[in-house]
């Protein structure tokens, strides 16, 4: 399928003319479940190779609004992929540790090993997005020179964002993929999803009172991922906006781009040098005298 359409590298982004649905995205609902299957197979088979090498590594970052679909996402795509290559770190509200260090820092500790993927649910983007509708948070930080609402401006994010563009640069310089999914729901969407939680006992335990606390700061949260995204988008590091009021059909585009982007990388089984060979044949035969002593 084309993606074109989902991906952004300058700041062209317009979230009000963002679609938050496909047309006909549920007409073919077994053949795009049999295409997200396929997907998940090379997305396994590609993290197999990449894990052989340890020389690239796989960063996929989830940011949207409650609700949106980031956890079935994740649970759903990566499913046939080795836990042993793969890793999940979610971000939330920084501790009084994590206050007391630079904002990367956090994200640091989570970083992937090279060979493997590593999937952020929420990022260091919170650090722009969070932290713009509700910038009494970064007074918590202590930072030098901010010391009151003031000082939490427009020039403080604009260094922000370009703190994440050289960040990962230098990831990307060092052998990381970094790949950024915004799941873009409606309001009209949330709405409805967050009632199904109400309404619907086995899910109750997703709700939480805080969602509709930060239901009420939409237009502000849809107006930091505006300028966020087009603060960091780059062609060597795009964002993805992704239409996410149909899950299945985000499923398929975030599987196709998953797959398709990593399978760009120059993966394959390491090849074997003449000595290795060699030792190989001994051990193959060593393996083979052994089944005859038996006999």
């Amino acid at each position: 399928m084309d993606t074109k359409q989902y991906r952004y590298t300058k700041d062209n982004f317009n979230i009000k003319k963002a679609p938050t649905w496909v047309a006909d995205s549920n007409d073919q609902l077994d053949k795009i479940k049999d295409t997200i299957d396929k997907n998940i197979k090379r997305i396994k088979e590609a993290q197999k190779k990449m894990y052989a090498h340890h020389r690239y590594g796989v960063i996929v970052v989830f940011q949207a609004m409650d609700a949106a679909g980031k956890d079935s996402m994740i649970s759903h795509i990566f499913s046939g992929v080795n836990t042993v290559g793969f890793k999940v770190a979610n971000f939330k509200q920084p501790t009084s540790e994590e206050l007391q260090h630079e904002y990367l820092w956090r994200i640091n500790k989570a970083l992937p090993e090279r060979g493997s993927i590593g999937v952020f649910n929420r990022s260091y983007y919170e650090d722009v997005l969070v932290s713009r509708v509700h910038p009494e948070l970064i007074l918590k930080a202590n930072l030098p020179g901010v010391t009151t609402l003031l000082d939490v401006n427009k020039d403080f994010f604009d260094m922000r964002y370009e703190d994440i563009r050289n960040y990962e640069k230098y990831l990307s310089h060092n052998g990381y993929m970094i790949l950024k999914f915004f799941l873009h729901v409606s309001k009209e969407e949330q709405k409805n999803r967050f009632l199904s939680r109400i309404e619907t006992p086995r899910k109750n335990w997703k709700f939480s009172a805080a969602d509709i606390r930060e239901r009420q700061y939409w237009d502000k949260y849809q107006s930091a991922y505006n300028k966020a995204i087009n603060a960091t988008a780059t062609k060597e590091n795009p964002w993805y906006v992704i239409p996410a009021d149909d899950k299945w059909y985000s499923r398929l585009i975030v599987s196709d781009i998953i797959t398709k982007q990593i399978e760009k990388l120059p993966l394959a089984y390491p090849k074997m040098t003449p000595d290795q060979e060699g030792e190989l044949a001994k051990a193959h035969q060593i393996l083979l005298n052994e089944d005859g002593k038996k006999n």
